[in-house]
């Protein structure tokens, strides 16, 4: 038993030494399954990506992409400031798209650079409202021109001047109408019967005279007093009003204005009386030839003409 040094009873220490030798074989961690484990799925995503693109066709694809990223503009949600006092809105904005380049929004992917629009699109000098509203403007004055022409031909031909109680100008969202109007002593008409008399016909004359310069369509439509007839099924007042429309167009005709010009020709009865309250009133018995707006003709998707009737007063 060896004995401590200096006489102590302390045993002595002992050190212990322990080598580790690795193996050139061995690993060096998890990191590399991480790695290997991206990169098995990028490979994979890849795939998935080469297969959509080659097994879908280009609608389906757009599809695809609004779903993931929609370019749909949605108002009042998820633009710049949509959550302060205006709601997105600037107080002279017309939307809520964000005001400054710095912003963030959606109008980058819904308006093209350069885009223009607004209100004022069309107004220019080849657009087609300012083209339509020319037109509108031309036409308010043609009516009133033609409105003092015919009354002044009527002023300077004694025959016409006392028939002035019964033509009037009405300016209607459709265009200028001219009623020619009955009362208790005078008809326009021989009585039940579609045969103009002699005055009328002057009239009718001059009035075809005022317009056949114009390009304006023509509408012509013939109205009834509410007595009947002893058998509706030979005579009624629907055949009276129509059959007095469809005379005073002949006679617009021989008067010079152009066949192509008449747009619509119908009577309908009693069923617009001008005086409502006595449908028997015989100053419900009248012929209304209305100059319609001339209208802007374009080609709808189809390649089809349209046009759209405006709407003014003058």
């Amino acid at each position: 038993m060896a004995r401590a040094p200096h006489g102590s009873n302390q045993p002595p220490k002992i050190i212990v030494r322990k080598i580790f030798i690795e193996g050139h074989g061995g690993h060096h961690g998890g990191a590399w399954k991480v790695a290997y484990a991206d990169f098995v799925t990028a490979m994979m995503a890849f795939f998935l990506l080469m297969w959509l693109l080659g097994a879908t066709n280009e609608k389906q694809r757009k599809a695809l992409a609004d779903y993931f990223a929609p370019t749909l503009v949605q108002f009042k949600q998820n633009s710049a400031g949509s959550n302060g006092l205006l709601s997105g809105d600037a107080i002279n904005a017309q939307e809520n798209y964000p005001n400054r380049a710095g912003q963030t929004g959606t109008r980058s992917m819904t308006v093209p650079v350069g885009g223009a629009g607004g209100r004022d699109v069309g107004t220019g000098d080849k657009g087609t409202l300012k083209d339509q509203r020319a037109l509108t403007q031309q036409d308010q004055k043609n009516f009133s021109e033609t409105t003092r022409r015919i009354q002044a031909r009527m002023r300077a031909t004694p025959a016409l001047a006392r028939l002035a109680n019964h033509i009037r100008f009405v300016p209607t969202r459709d265009g200028m109408r001219i009623d020619l109007l009955d009362d208790a002593n005078y008809s326009m008409f021989d009585l039940g019967t579609t045969a103009l008399v002699p005055d009328a016909s002057s009239l009718i004359g001059t009035i075809a005279e005022s317009i056949q310069g114009l390009e304006n369509p023509i509408m012509i439509r013939g109205h009834t007093d509410s007595l009947g007839y002893g058998d509706p099924r030979n005579m009624n007042n629907w055949m009276l009003s129509s059959g007095r429309a469809e005379a005073t167009r002949r006679r617009l005709l021989s008067g010079g204005v152009p066949e192509t010009r008449f747009e619509r020709i119908e009577g309908v009865a009693d069923r617009e009386p001008l005086i409502q309250d006595t449908p028997t009133d015989p100053r419900n018995r009248r012929v209304a030839i209305t100059l319609l707006y001339r209208r802007i003709l374009d080609q709808d998707a189809d390649g089809r003409l349209r046009g759209g009737k405006t709407a003014g007063r003058f």
